[in-house]
């Protein structure tokens, strides 16, 4: 992977190209971040780069006090956040994740990683996490076929028959069950980019992007170019 950005989700709209054809895009505003660890074979055991996106309070940021022990941020480093991001020379940030990129001895703790590093027609792969859908039946969860309308009938949402009562006697994992829907770690694979607004960091992709407005979204070169 040689391109990768974080970015949030604005919403959807649609765009006209010259011959007045109607394309629907999700609105990106990508960036501007800000490398904040490079990470290498010699010291991490791996080669990344640890990217930051968003302000983020100073007053809201983890500090390591009178010695005091910090706990781990699991998308951080493994010491207080303040001093994390005072030693790359950035303000504190919101979001902080790792990109495993090809090329990292092209980037410095401090980089700023712009929308302008993707170009129109690019294909990416996009991830974030799906609206939540709270709890849902068979039928909205999965989509079931639902039981007989009529007034003779003993069910007409339910998901049907679990298991038997004999052998073997127990419910298999893996069962599709009511349960609770969405907010779940999803990518969309093989996207384009039909528009960059470079001055804004504003990119616009063709089609649905997952997740809520305002949400968290992942953008990275495409793995597999599809047709």
């Amino acid at each position: 992977m040689k391109k990768a950005i974080l970015a949030t989700k604005v919403g959807m709209t649609q765009i006209f190209n010259e011959d007045g054809v109607l394309t629907p895009v999700t609105v990106l505003e990508a960036g501007p971040c800000v490398v904040t660890q490079v990470k290498t074979a010699e010291n991490d055991g791996y080669e990344a780069i640890q990217v930051g996106f968003a302000e983020k309070k100073e007053r809201v940021t983890t500090k390591d006090v009178s010695g005091k022990k910090v706990i781990r941020n699991p998308h951080g480093a493994g010491k207080a956040e303040a001093g994390h991001f005072k030693k790359a020379g950035t303000t504190p940030k919101r979001f902080v994740r790792e990109f495993r990129v090809e090329n990292v001895a092209d980037y410095n703790a401090g980089d700023e990683i712009l929308a302008s590093i993707f170009e129109e027609g690019d294909k990416i792969d996009v991830t974030a996490k799906s609206k939540g859908k709270g709890y849902a039946g068979g039928l909205k969860r999965y989509g079931m076929k639902s039981g007989p309308s009529a007034h003779g009938s003993k069910y007409h949402r339910h998901a049907g028959s679990n298991g038997s009562a004999t052998t073997p006697g127990r419910v298999f994992k893996g069962k599709k069950m009511p349960g609770h829907k969405g907010a779940v770690r999803v990518t969309v694979q093989n996207l384009e980019i039909v528009k960059i607004d470079v001055e804004n960091n504003v990119i616009l992709v063709k089609g649905a992007v997952p997740g809520p407005k305002k949400s968290l979204v992942m953008i990275k070169e495409t793995v597999k170019v599809g047709k």
